[in-house]
């Protein structure tokens, strides 16, 4: 769908391109040929931008070269925090209508109550050690505040490409290190495939605590999973998480690391309060009508 050749083929089947994600592999100039093809073609433009730096680069130049394109060229631009509105106004002098993330957990799922358990447990999650996952910086801190307090423990995941050698993002760095600090604190590492949604439901609902290991980034699907499934989260400062939810956070950032004292202080936090925000299917039935209205509103806009 971003080659122009697809644009000039299906122009008649759609009224509006409305692009989210999934141009990763796409450079700048291509990026210009699809634009210059929705115009060509007369086809409205809008863009959500998530992403302000993209988790997945290591390098930052590419993705910006990319919103180089992709910001001016937009009829319309959707953001999810004021923070990241503030950006795009002062980098590209264009104003993008905040619209929030809609809920993630399907409705049936979000109603359902907590389960009961008798131990405080902390989350890391390293998925496939993306580029932006600091892990074992973060995973230390939180094990060093986690064996300081009673019935708890730090519970650290790994999909099997990371844990297992020919794996396409095996890490034996991080496997020996998250062995030593399972050998003298309270963690566990489990090693296991990706996760169907409902496994990590099950997963998120279970924990009293995820703490997500980013150095930079933006916003987050899996902090308004935990928020739909009453999950607290302890979020970097980097990016604008904290704007997304009501959330924990601490500071870490790609240039000065992690800053230990504010992330076991929110560990603290939220073993001593014990109860986070939670989403209701009240509130997010709502959410996404209003969701569904503003976006009407935003599209007849565009055509008019």
């Amino acid at each position: 769908m971003l080659a122009p050749r697809w644009i000039a083929s299906h122009h008649e089947d759609f009224d509006i391109f409305h692009l989210h994600f999934g141009f990763d592999a796409q450079g700048p100039e291509r990026l210009r040929e699809l634009v210059c093809a929705l115009r060509r073609h007369g086809k409205p433009f809008v863009y959500t931008v998530h992403d302000l730096r993209n988790p997945h680069q290591r390098d930052p130049a590419p993705h910006e070269a990319a919103l180089d394109v992709l910001i001016p060229a937009a009829d319309a631009l959707v953001t999810l925090t004021p923070g990241a509105a503030a950006v795009i106004g002062r980098r590209w002098g264009r104003e993008a209508q905040v619209l929030p993330h809609p809920h993630v957990v399907d409705f049936a799922r979000l109603a359902e109550p907590r389960p009961v358990r008798d131990r405080f447990t902390v989350g890391i999650h390293a998925k496939s050690l993306r580029p932006n996952m600091a892990v074992l910086p973060v995973a230390r801190a939180v094990a060093g505040a986690v064996a300081e307090l009673p019935d708890a423990e730090l519970l650290v995941d790994v999909h099997r490409d990371v844990a297992e050698p020919g794996g396409a993002a095996y890490s034996p760095t991080l496997m020996e290190g998250l062995a030593g600090l399972a050998r003298r604190t309270p963690l566990r590492v489990r090693v296991h495939d990706y996760f169907s949604d409902a496994e990590l439901y099950d997963y998120l609902s279970r924990l009293d605590l995820s703490v997500l290991p980013y150095a930079f980034g933006t916003h987050s699907g899996w902090l308004e999973a935990c928020y739909d499934l009453g999950t607290a989260v302890a979020a970097p400062s980097c990016g604008f998480y904290a704007e997304q939810r009501p959330c924990l956070t601490y500071g870490h950032t790609q240039d000065d690391g992690v800053d230990v004292p504010s992330l076991r202080a929110a560990v603290v936090a939220a073993y001593r309060d014990r109860c986070a925000p939670r989403a209701t299917v009240e509130a997010r039935r709502r959410e996404r009508a209003d969701l569904a209205a503003a976006h009407d509103v935003l599209y007849r806009g565009t055509l008019a």
